[in-house]
C-alpha cells in the first residue's frame, strides 16, 4: 500500500518512524516550511522532515495544499493508496480528500468526538477527565468529524501534565496508525460514524491562558497547572513577582483566608487558600530571569 505521510510535530515523527521500522511503503512526506527557531532564528527543519531525510524519503513542505496546483500535481503524480495525516498543521481541500482509493485518514490525541481541535491533550488535563486516549479516524470535509476506525483509551494520573501525557499518547497513537493501516489493508477495519451530538471543541491556547485564578476549586486549580506544562505554564504572583508555577499538590487544609492568600509558607512549600476554603500547595516554581527550583528554595530569598 503506496503511503503518503503528512504531519510536522514530533507526536507525527513518533507514528512515521513506526511506518518506516516497519518497512511500510512511504512514498512521500508533507510537513511544513522551515522555521526560525531559537535566539539566532536560523531556519529549522520540522521532527518529520529530519526523520525523512535520514530513510531518504522525498519531502514536500507546501505552505498550505488549498488552492496550490503544484501540490495538487504532485500528489496526483504519486498517487497514493491512502493518505495518513499526523498533526500536519494544514487542512486537506476536498480533492485531496478524494484522491487516494483507500481514503485520508488520521490519528487524534483524543476519544472522539470529545476534543476536536487543536489543543486535545492538553484540554484532557485541563478539564480534569479521568481517562484519555487517541484515535484513529477517515478524514470528512469538516474538522475532526469523520468515522472513527479505532481508538486506545489510557488513564490520565492525578499529577501527570500534558507532556508526560503527550509522551504516552503519542507512542500509543503510533501502535494505533499501524493496527489501523493493517485492517484498512485486509478489510477488516470498521467505519463508526460519530455522535455529533457529543463533539467539544479545543482551541489554541496561550498566554492569556496563564494566570491562576485561585477562586477556582483545588482540583481546578492544580489541573491548570499539569495541562498548562511544558507551555505555555501557569503563572501567580508571588512576593510581587509573576512567577512559573510547574508542581502543586492537594492537602487536607481548612482556612478561613479569602483565595489567593498564603496560608502557611517553608519546608513543604506555599500554601495558598482556594475557593471553598481549601487550599493547594506549590511545591516548584520558576521566578523571573532564575532557574526551576522547589518553593522552599524561592522562599531562602523571597518573604511572603
Amino acid at each position: 500500500m503506496k503511503i503518503v505521510f503528512m504531519g510536522t510535530p514530533d507526536f507525527a515523527s513518533c507514528c512515521l518512524k513506526r511506518l518506516v521500522d516497519e518497512k511500510a511503503d512511504i512514498a512521500a512526506v508533507f510537513t511544513k516550511p522551515d522555521r526560525p527557531k531559537g535566539r539566532g532564528m536560523s531556519l529549522s527543519m520540522s521532527p518529520v522532515k529530519e526523520l525523512a531525510l535520514e530513510n531518504n524519503i522525498p519531502v514536500f513542505q507546501p505552505e498550505k495544499l488549498r488552492n496550490n496546483e503544484e501540490a495538487l500535481s504532485a500528489l496526483r503524480e504519486i498517487n497514493p493508496d491512502i493518505i495518513v495525516v499526523v498533526a500536519y498543521g494544514c487542512l486537506l481541500p476536498d480533492e485531496v480528500l478524494s484522491l487516494p482509493r483507500y481514503g485520508c485518514i488520521n490519528i487524534h490525541g483524543s476519544l472522539l468526538p470529545r476534543f476536536r481541535g487543536s489543543s486535545p491533550i492538553q484540554s484532557a488535563v485541563l478539564e480534569g477527565d479521568d481517562v484519555t486516549g487517541v484515535s484513529s479516524m477517515y478524514l470528512a470535509h469538516d474538522m475532526d468529524a469523520g468515522d472513527v476506525i479505532y481508538t486506545a483509551e489510557t488513564p490520565i494520573g492525578m499529577y501527570e501534565t500534558s507532556g508526560e501525557l503527550f509522551d504516552r499518547l503519542m507512542e500509543l497513537g503510533a501502535g494505533l496508525l499501524s493496527r489501523t493501516l493493517k485492517g484498512i489493508e485486509d478489510g477488516s477495519a470498521p467505519r463508526i460514524p460519530q455522535d455529533h451530538s457529543k463533539a467539544t471543541y479545543t482551541r489554541m491556547l496561550d498566554k492569556s491562558d496563564c494566570p491562576i485564578d485561585w477562586n477556582k476549586t483545588p482540583k481546578e486549580i492544580i489541573k491548570k497547572i499539569c495541562g498548562l506544562d511544558p507551555w505555555p505554564v501557569a503563572t501567580a504572583e508571588l512576593a510581587g513577582k509573576t512567577c512559573k508555577i510547574y508542581k502543586a499538590e492537594y492537602t487536607d487544609t481548612k482556612t478561613g483566608k479569602a483565595p489567593g492568600e498564603v496560608v502557611s509558607a517553608g519546608k513543604t512549600g506555599i500554601e495558598i487558600a482556594c475557593a471553598g476554603g481549601e487550599t493547594i500547595r506549590i511545591t516548584e516554581l520558576q521566578a523571573p530571569g532564575k532557574k526551576r527550583m522547589k518553593a522552599s528554595d524561592f522562599l531562602l530569598g523571597n518573604k511572603l
